[in-house]
């Protein structure tokens, strides 16, 4: 179940190995999704893999042209047959009967293999002829009471990694609580025993891993359940942990990731509901007409209404802290030319910053799911050089921020999708941050409350739906413009894909290059020629 670097195709290889040695069967591999250029790779790579291997060599002919035993996603060897599936494939997931089923990273699964229903089961049931088949889930899981692999672990015997102590022989599961390091010095990293406290640098650790044995904790059913975290690694010194601990909690997003990759858990969100009065206390004293110092790179987002266009421009700073620059309607039919006009002539304004900086809006994406896609296109079309995106919004879970452009419409403007509830769950968790620092969301004083109001007009609320709960956004009031505004907003940044980091270091060095350049040059008094003196240069 979790993320420790122990490799699935190590499994895959064993159970491959051993079934060609003594025991034919058929065995099915199903992925998340899988289409011709990915399977193309992994051809090339599961072609490198058989001839590298002793065990496998010769088992599985050379690809060939028309031979259906060695396609790309199907191949045949002594004793039995491996195919490759992906789990959006119902006529995949239906073709054949297969003993051994591996599925792998089950929690990226799409809800339903077209409208055939739940893959795992439609998986399952390809084994059912077998008297002795094998189903084997593995995944890193995602969010609590909604991972696949989380509520498959629960039914079973929970097997847990218990290493011992190499000091005082107690057995424990290793949990990150226990890994300790002095401030900024991920390189102390240790890990302390729960029992007597001694520290295990890495070598100790690894010892106690190669020591350690599984263990049920709970009663068997029929289902073995394997749990292990990044911290029984052999391949990850605690050090490169620590450092990654350190880089990803700066973030939400990122912390969220590592949870769920590193420590093999699930990621629960603090609550559902923003509170607008809460945020409404991020409000400062700076104006669009003089910025912070620390803004560095600009980008907006435009909302398309029926009577008007609405539009946000948000400062970008280091660890991606923002500032909402300007809020901004523009009143008008937007079938007309004039308020595209007005939008167009706004977008090349400069912005100035308090150290004397001029900045400029790099990036701006414009929202064509309302009734005025065509004129978005018309606009955005022959502006993309300028960095202006049209952009539609994807629901559902796991969608990346910005996927991949089409020019799937008459005009052929390219078109990117938007993951919303991935930015809408970004955004939120950067709105609930307290403290200044990385992901912090500033505001300046004169935004009133319905800014806010319409900022956090969205909750997420847990739905039951062909057997699994889902986690979807509601309005919970009519207007939500600003939050679509900064949704679009950091999908611009998304799109461009800058580090604001590197830009913030070269602003910085630049900044302190200038102000050497411009500091007092010390006076350098003239010398004057020395006159000599004395009788015999005296008449001179």
């Amino acid at each position: 179940m979790a993320g420790a670097q122990l490799g699935k195709s190590e499994v895959l290889l064993n159970v491959i190995g051993y079934h060609i040695e003594h025991d034919p069967c058929p065995t099915l591999m199903l992925q998340p999704s899988l289409d011709m250029a990915q399977a193309f790779s992994k051809d090339r790579i599961t072609s490198g893999l058989l001839n590298t291997t002793p065990t496998l060599r010769g088992k599985v002919k050379d690809p060939r042209a028309r031979d259906a035993n060695n396609t790309t996603m199907h191949k045949i060897f002594p004793g039995g047959s491996i195919s490759l599936v992906g789990a959006n494939s119902p006529s995949g997931l239906a073709s054949r009967p297969v003993r051994i089923c591996l599925a792998d990273e089950v929690d990226r699964y799409p809800v339903s293999a077209g409208n055939e229903g739940d893959p795992i089961d439609l998986a399952r049931k390809r084994t059912s002829t077998f008297w002795n088949r094998k189903m084997i889930m593995c995944s890193t899981p995602t969010n609590k009471n909604q991972s696949r692999i989380e509520a498959a672990f629960e039914n079973t015997d929970k097997r847990e990694y218990y290493v011992p102590c190499t000091d005082c022989g107690h057995h424990q599961v290793m949990e990150w609580k226990n890994v300790h390091w002095q401030k900024d010095q991920p390189e102390t990293a240790c890990y302390v025993c729960e029992e007597c406290g001694s520290a295990w640098d890495d070598a100790a650790r690894g010892r106690a891993i190669r020591r350690g044995e599984w263990r049920a904790t709970a009663p068997f059913v029929g289902r073995a359940g394997f749990r292990l975290s990044g911290l029984c690694s052999p391949w990850t010194p605690l050090a490169s942990a620590v450092s990654d601990f350190l880089q990803a909690k700066k973030l939400p997003e990122t912390l969220r990731v590592w949870v769920n990759t590193y420590l093999g858990q699930s990621w629960e969100e603090d609550s559902e509901r923003l509170d607008d009065f809460q945020i409404s206390t991020h409000r400062e004293d700076y104006s669009s007409d003089e910025l912070p110092q620390e803004v560095v790179f600009l980008t907006a987002g435009v909302d398309v209404q029926d009577d008007r266009l609405e539009m946000e421009v948000v400062g970008w700073g280091r660890d991606e802290e923002s500032w909402s620059v300007d809020y901004k309607a523009f009143y008008g039919d937007p079938a007309s030319a004039q308020v595209w006009a007005d939008l167009d002539s706004y977008l090349t304004l400069t912005f100035s910053t308090v150290d004397g900086r001029e900045l400029d809006i790099k990036a701006t994406a414009i929202d064509t799911g309302g009734h005025h896609t065509q004129a978005v296109y018309k606009f955005c079309k022959p502006r993309l050089g300028r960095r202006i995106f049209a952009i539609k919004g994807v629901g559902g879970e796991g969608r990346p921020i910005v996927g991949r452009p089409s020019t799937n419409n008459h005009i052929k403007c390219k078109l990117f999708p938007i993951g919303v509830d991935t930015a809408k769950e970004t955004i939120y968790s950067r709105l609930k941050i307290k403290e200044i620092g990385p992901g912090y969301c500033h505001f300046p004083n004169h935004y009133d409350d319905e800014y806010f109001a319409m900022l956090t007009a969205e909750k997420v609320v847990k739905r039951y739906r062909k057997g699994f709960h889902r986690r979807e956004w509601i309005k919970v009031r009519q207007r939500n413009e600003a939050l679509d505004c900064r949704v679009y907003a950091l999908a611009a940044l998304s799109i461009v894909g800058v580090n604001v980091n590197i830009i913030a270091q070269r602003s910085m060095k630049t900044k302190a290059d200038g102000d050497l350049d411009n500091k007092p040059k010390p006076k350098v008094r003239r010398k004057m020629p020395r006159r000599e003196g004395g009788f015999v240069n005296g008449w001179r």
